[in-house]
């Protein structure tokens, strides 16, 4: 976009009552540029005061009032700074997003009707996928998340060694996300770099190989998105993963990106969300080779996320579904990996802990806590810690506040908003529930870390 050699007027910044109003904010942090500058035009602004304002030529306001997008990252930056608008309320800074942002509100503050919008265009996307429709360009679907510019050294023609950059380079960041938790701005850079390889040539093998890798790195960082509080930025990796998955033909990789989305949906308490993302999944999957191995993996994840989403439904009358799919989940369960193992325990004992059994769940993260500690990934090992501490606190135990202390302490330093947003926080509620001034103290420590950024 040029910018202006027209006379130009530089007005006052917008009102903040204007800016602070919830459908302009609406507007705002879906970059729907041409209707904000309708809402200035109804409020006294005029289009040659916008184009003096932003140094947008009076040509171009025309043209966006009449519909034409504003994507570019530093364009946004420069609208918002001329008018008075912080980056964090147009989802332009890091801020919104990384792994710094405090952790007691949603940090991207987005409207309530942009997240549904969000959401209703991922299941769009699933739902396109899953019955072998057309999928439309994610930009189309996501808009306004577009992820800052970064320089990029592009290859010439895309080959093998650059695909298995790529998955090495996914699997670095899953074992930081994995050890630490957070990482969505290592994450959300890393993303934008990657996709620019599509532009290069490549053959028709290499091309698939590279959108299947690149659908992984999307649901990677996704979940890191997720793990910060960056619900609307993770709907959009999410889709972004499903989207390229099916340009890839790998019916596999879709089905994991929407299972991974369903669990994203079931963390943030929208369980009936995550149902119809789940079923869309397994319908997605039936598309996969069956002799490939990883299916009857994900069929398992299917099922006991669902379940663990029907466990959280309320009013509770899906309990009796919940028992049977988690039976599902766990007949002939054969993990690949000692983190798959640890996870569908933890997973497992999470449903269980809903359902009211909370003999069966303490048995099931203990299994989880013993596998975690022979390895690094800590994130979801101290979510396990929490969930145990949490059950011993609510059975008035005396390991109980020992436990809870330990659980507290450990994540204080991790980088994970989700698990002191959520778990931590559930802790802190059950401490506050029993007497004694040493209960109420690590109830307030607990609060103290879930609120304190990460």
């Amino acid at each position: 976009m040029g910018m202006s050699d027209e006379p130009t007027e530089r007005p006052d910044p917008v009102d903040p009552d204007l800016i602070d109003r919830p459908d302009v904010r609406g507007l705002l942090a879906a970059h729907e540029i041409g209707a904000f500058h309708r809402v200035l035009n109804e409020n006294g602004w005029s289009q040659r005061r916008i184009a003096g304002a932003t140094g947008v030529k009076h040509s171009e306001i025309s043209e966006i009032l009449k519909g034409r997008r504003v994507v570019g990252y530093d364009v946004l930056v420069r609208i918002a700074g001329s008018l008075g608008i912080s980056r964090e309320r147009m989802g332009l800074s890091f801020g919104a997003y990384a792994e710094e942002v405090t952790t007691a509100t949603p940090p991207e503050r987005v409207d309530e009707d942009v997240l549904r919008r969000h959401f209703q265009h991922l299941l769009a996307l699933s739902a396109a996928a899953a019955c072998g429709g057309e999928t439309t360009r994610i930009g189309e679907l996501a808009t306004g998340l577009t992820a800052p510019s970064a320089p990029v050294d592009l290859p010439s023609r895309i080959g093998a060694a650059d695909v298995a950059a790529i998955r090495s380079q996914t699997g670095h960041l899953r074992i930081l996300a994995r050890t630490y938790g957070g990482q969505a701005r290592a994450a959300a850079v890393l993303t934008e770099s990657a996709d620019q390889w599509l532009t290069v040539d490549a053959s028709d093998a290499a091309r698939r190989a590279l959108l299947a890798e690149l659908s992984e790195l999307h649901t990677i960082t996704a979940w890191c998105c997720h793990d910060v509080g960056a619900v609307a930025r993770s709907h959009y990796h999410f889709g972004r993963a499903v989207e390229l998955a099916i340009d890839a033909g790998d019916a596999y990789r879709a089905a994991d990106a929407m299972r991974n989305a369903g669990s994203m949906l079931t963390d943030r308490s929208q369980p009936n969300n995550a149902l119809k993302l789940l079923q869309l999944a397994g319908l997605q999957l039936s598309a996969a080779p069956r002799d490939d191995p990883r299916v009857p993996v994900l069929r398992s994840w299917l099922a006991v996320v669902s379940a663990y989403a029907l466990a959280r439904l309320e009013p509770k009358v899906c309990q009796g579904q919940a028992r049977s799919s988690l039976a599902k989940a766990r007949d002939g369960w054969e993990p690949p990996s000692a983190h798959a193992r640890a996870d569908m325990d933890l997973i497992t004992a999470l449903t269980l802990l809903h359902l009211g059994r909370l003999d069966s769940a303490e048995a099931a993260v203990t299994t989880s806590i013993q596998t975690w500690k022979r390895g690094t990934d800590r994130r979801e090992g101290v979510v396990a810690d929490i969930t145990l501490a949490r059950l011993h606190v609510q059975a008035s135990d005396r390991d109980g506040l020992p436990l809870a202390a330990a659980a507290i302490d450990d994540a204080a330093r991790l980088r994970s908003g989700l698990a002191r947003e959520l778990h931590l926080t559930s802790l802190a509620d059950a401490l506050g529930s029993r007497p004694g001034s040493d209960a109420q103290s690590l109830a307030h420590r607990a609060r103290e870390v879930a609120t304190t950024r990460a």
